[in-house]
């Protein structure tokens, strides 16, 4: 190798540990564990980097609405296609799919919950995504607006997101629950056997590369076991084939901000898992 190649080469790593260091920095990290990085995903934390400068983002508690206006989208589920909660444009197999079940869903009240909802929290997101999160129930914000992840906690999600070098519409976002448990209260083991086999058919459909099981429903859920959290991540488990990683809930990490760092050790992990089976690249 060349004197000016090894220069060269030592620019792109450094440049990628600036731009790491700023990217964990953001999320509320001090410490940082470096790797060798490809170029594709130097540019893609770059490019990152540069649209984080260029806008205001949610800070890490959430404290500041994600989107304005939102209440005017509170009207009942049954007026609202699909099309407008996956920011997806391209009407696929794996959309119609996801529309006919969803259509089957509006009218689902084998449970309480389905007739005291404000609208169906059906799901968001890439419907061809290789990776694939997995949290709880709708909160308060979430019933409004019939998407997940939307109020506090979901701010939270999204910078998650976007600190693996994804965007929130390149992964899809599901609840166990799709209604509103009252009072946000935690899932009837009951309401999760009723509503359990639509998360399944959305994980068919999808057919997401990793999985990524938000707190101790989801991730009970999913692996069928009563273990914590606290013992199910940091590692990949099995789900009929998929990788799926347990982490702590966003909502968790709001009243316990110093276990930050451990979702963020998780994260990596996954980052670094859906790059290695995407052929090095992260291709979403």
């Amino acid at each position: 190798m060349s004197a000016d190649e090894i220069k060269k080469e030592l620019a792109s790593i450094l440049r990628a540990v600036r731009i790491r260091i700023e990217i964990e920095k953001g999320f509320g990290i001090d410490t940082i564990t470096v790797s060798r990085p490809n170029k594709l995903n130097v540019q893609r934390s770059s490019n990152l980097l540069a649209e984080k400068q260029s806008m205001k983002t949610p800070d890490i508690d959430g404290r500041k609405r994600q989107t304005e206006g939102t209440n005017k989208r509170s009207s009942k589920d049954a007026t609202k296609p699909l099309s407008d909660q996956t920011s997806v444009t391209e009407k696929g197999e794996g959309v119609q799919m996801l529309e006919t079940l969803r259509n089957e869903m509006l009218v689902c009240h084998k449970c309480s919950l389905g007739k005291a909802r404000t609208n169906l929290v059906f799901g968001v997101g890439n419907p061809r995504a290789t990776l694939m999160f997995v949290g709880e129930a709708p909160g308060r914000d979430e019933d409004l607006q019939g998407e997940p992840f939307v109020g506090r906690a979901g701010q939270l999600l999204t910078k998650i997101i976007e600190a693996i070098g994804l965007k929130r519409n390149d992964v899809y976002i599901a609840n166990v629950l799709k209604c509103r448990p009252p009072g946000n209260r935690a899932p009837l083991p009951e309401e999760i056997v009723l509503c359990m086999p639509y998360l399944l058919k959305q994980i068919e459909i999808i057919q997401p590369k990793v999985l990524c099981a938000l707190g101790t429903f989801a991730a009970q859920t999913l692996l069928s076991t009563k273990a914590p959290v606290g013992t199910l991540r940091g590692r990949f488990h099995d789900y009929k084939g998929i990788p799926i990683m347990v982490t702590f809930h966003p909502a968790y990490l709001l009243r316990n901000p110093n276990d930050k760092a451990k979702v963020w050790e998780d994260m990596k992990k996954v980052r670094d898992l859906l790059s290695e089976l995407s052929g090095k690249d992260l291709k979403i």
